[in-house]
């Protein structure tokens, strides 16, 4: 578990506390703020959850994020896929199969939270994200009760973050069940739609959401490990299936070596490229 002092100590060190004017630690929540659908201020910078998503795109040579739910994170990772285009664009254009490389793509329901994490993205960065609105609602997905976004990006991502949608913003009921309850979690399905489109190597972290998760690992289908940080309050699913051919082969090697079924999924912040 990375400490919020050695976290917020990386994160000056590899220059993203530059990256927003809002620079102070993140407060403890309250009980239902996190639950409020009224709540509309944006919450501050959490350097671990952030240092972790820049050292994971910077260390397994991401070339392409689709993010559910947006917020600082969407900065921090148009800024650690920046560094990559740097560093590895030449090869990754050359030799792998990648239609649209170093790119972000987000999908959110809340259109005054998209509008704000533009506003954020300097020009540079702008150009390297899109911005997808989408409602929610709910739905049922192997007869269970869960929540969907009515429309995704076409895209082939290697790294998924899930950390949306709210469960006070989703619309409609399912047998008089909705999360817009304070007392209801929440259930997205939305990678379990697209599972069988996904790559071999493809990384989902999924910020907290500990019920989701269970949901998920529930119900993929192909051949995934997972590990929980429970410190740090994430889940990591790393699809661990056989390359589908030379290109996938080629990727995985590329970005993640050989050996990528043995490495540890948690990222070292000593091991990040710099």
């Amino acid at each position: 578990m990375v400490s919020s002092v050695q976290a917020t100590h990386f994160a000056h060190q590899f220059g993203l506390t530059d990256l927003f004017s809002e620079r102070g630690a993140a407060e403890e929540k309250s009980a239902f703020e996190t639950v409020d659908p009224n709540h509309t201020e944006p919450y501050l910078p959490e350097w671990p959850d952030l240092t972790r998503l820049f050292a994971l795109i910077r260390l397994r040579k991401v070339t392409s994020v689709l993010e559910f739910g947006c917020g600082f994170s969407t900065a921090v990772m148009a800024y650690a896929l920046g560094l990559n285009e740097v560093e590895f664009g030449s090869e990754v254009r050359n030799q792998l199969r990648r239609s649209e490389p170093f790119h972000l793509h987000v999908v959110d329901d809340m259109k005054p939270y998209l509008d704000l994490t533009k506003a954020r993205l300097g020009g540079d960065f702008q150009q390297r994200v899109t911005f997808h609105l989408s409602e929610v609602r709910m739905t049922r997905f192997s007869d269970r009760i869960c929540t969907e976004y009515e429309t995704l990006p076409n895209v082939c991502p290697d790294f998924i973050y899930l950390d949306g949608p709210s469960q006070g913003s989703v619309v409609g009921e399912v047998n008089g069940i909705s999360t817009r309850h304070p007392d209801r979690l929440p259930m997205a399905c939305d990678v379990l739609k697209i599972e069988h489109f996904l790559l071999p190597g493809t990384l989902l972290v999924v910020d907290g959401r500990t019920a989701n998760s269970r949901f998920l690992k529930s119900n993929l289908q192909r051949e995934w490990r997972h590990e929980h940080d429970e410190e740090g309050d994430v889940h990591y699913f790393e699809m661990i299936e056989e390359p589908l051919g030379k290109w996938n082969r080629r990727q995985i090697e590329f970005c993640l070596g050989a050996d990528w079924r043995s490495k540890p999924l948690r990222p070292d912040l000593s091991k990040v490229l710099s």
